[in-house]
């Protein structure tokens, strides 16, 4: 492998200023990480990153090389045009920032575009600065699909690099193998290592899987505030909470056959609630559609409403 020093750049006078020199037997930083890439359903990342960083002061400390990590004909930065120009580029990124939140407490945060390349180096790289800045727990967040309703409180899986980080929490899932992430990698190999990392993975409505749904964000910033004592400010995203499900609500009532599927999802959810304890998720006491025909039913829908 490559040197992991060689994709990054740190800012050293923003080091100093915001981390400054720890003292023996302080505990570091925690580092929160969500980068945007294939694994995260209803944008329960991105929209905690976007809150984060419109909420509470940041200063860029490391900023990575994108160039090298990035493959831009599958992964193709967004342009604007602008009658005879290029008026604007989404250039991508990849950095670490200094965030302090609500009471004055700094955190680092891990953003930006998942690499294409370059996992290993990558994990590598985010591994040195963990152990050259002191952090004391990783954190990361996202969110996958799973055929839960709206209509019932959000739940998790949380998953760490040892027991005793998630004792309070209870796991949905036996042995399964899943597309992998820069996320999971980050943690399997930190917990290698042997340092603390935990990740929560909010379960999102499937059929609101490619959509940005801001509660899956407040149920993970909340798991996230409880396990490190931070204050992310999370009441200012209430609201764009309570409008997404009051929008999602509105869409469900006016069609029956996607009510008649929340209906459904609701009552597995129930049946599970009265036998906490099963193997799988989902009572099994009927038949659900798949995550791809609710899908396609919930965007035939909402196309007939864009109509409109």
């Amino acid at each position: 492998m490559l040197d992991p020093q060689g994709i990054y750049e740190v800012d050293e006078s923003a080091v100093a200023r915001t981390l400054g020199e720890s003292s023996p037997g302080s505990a570091g930083p925690v580092l929160l990480h969500a980068v945007r890439g294939f694994v995260d359903a209803g944008s329960a990342g991105e929209l905690a990153v976007e809150h984060l960083v419109d909420e509470l002061r940041t200063e860029r400390l490391v900023t990575f090389d994108v160039d090298q990590l990035l493959d831009y004909r599958s992964k193709r930065a967004t342009f604007t045009f602008d009658t005879d120009r290029w008026a604007d580029y989404d250039e991508p990124f990849l950095a670490i920032d200094h965030v302090t939140d609500a009471e004055g407490t700094g955190f680092l945060l891990l953003h930006g575009v998942e690499p294409d390349l370059q996992w290993e180096r990558v994990v590598g790289a985010v591994r040195g600065l963990v152990e050259r800045f002191g952090v004391g727990l990783t954190v990361g967040l996202t969110g996958i699909p799973m055929g839960v309703p709206h209509t019932r409180p959000l739940s998790l899986t949380a998953h760490a690099t040892r027991a005793g980080l998630i004792d309070d929490y209870t796991s949905w899932f036996g042995s399964v193998k899943v597309p992998g992430s820069l996320a999971a990698l980050l943690e399997y190999r930190l917990g290698e290592a042997g340092h603390d990392a935990l990740g929560f993975t909010v379960h999102v409505p499937h059929y609101l899987a490619q959509s940005q749904f801001p509660p899956a964000s407040v149920v993970g910033l909340r798991h996230i505030e409880r396990a490190t004592g931070l204050n992310l400010a999370i009441a200012t995203l209430d609201e764009a909470a309570t409008e997404a499900t009051l929008d999602v609500e509105k869409q469900v009532q006016e069609s029956t056959e996607v009510a008649a599927v929340v209906k459904a999802l609701e009552e597995q959810y129930d049946a599970f609630a009265r036998s906490v304890g099963r193997t799988n998720l989902l009572a099994e006491t009927q038949q659900l559609p798949t995550a791809d025909e609710l899908g396609a039913e919930f965007e035939r829908f909402l196309a007939q409403q864009n109509g409109d």
